[in-house]
């Protein structure tokens, strides 16, 4: 069964909760492991995928993820809600992509793909259910 992890509304908190982990393994003298190249990596820099990425991010210029709190935040990243593998139609396929800030991306968004369900404190004080 796969764990609930709630975190605050605010993206802050989560910038500030990530501050802490990278000073604590700092501190204990562990480094997180480095990222690998997977075989796909290379569509990342195809001129599609640049253009369908600014395409992205003008079209939903703010965090998926934020907006679910009411926080506006700047999104950074496009996201495939389908992990793709590798599949260039999946990669390629517009109805697969959303907007999300760097923290949602790298916190949130990462756990739910490990199978994690995820919540954030909506503005009312419940628990809202993202991914």
């Amino acid at each position: 069964m796969a764990a609930t992890i709630a975190i605050g509304s605010q993206s802050c908190r989560l910038e500030k909760w990530s501050s802490r982990l990278a000073h604590n393994q700092k501190i204990a003298g562990s480094n997180p492991a480095p990222a690998t190249k997977t075989p796909w990596s290379r569509l990342y820099d195809t001129a599609l995928w640049k253009r369908l990425r600014r395409h992205q991010l003008a079209r939903e210029p703010l965090c998926r993820f934020c907006l679910v709190v009411e926080d506006v935040t700047e999104a950074t990243v496009v996201d495939h809600m389908r992990p793709h593998k590798g599949n260039v139609e999946l990669f390629y396929d517009p109805g697969n992509l959303q907007s999300l800030c760097k923290p949602c991306h790298d916190g949130f968004k990462q756990r739910i793909d490990r199978g994690a369900r995820v919540a954030i404190t909506g503005v009312d004080g419940y628990p809202i259910e993202i991914g």
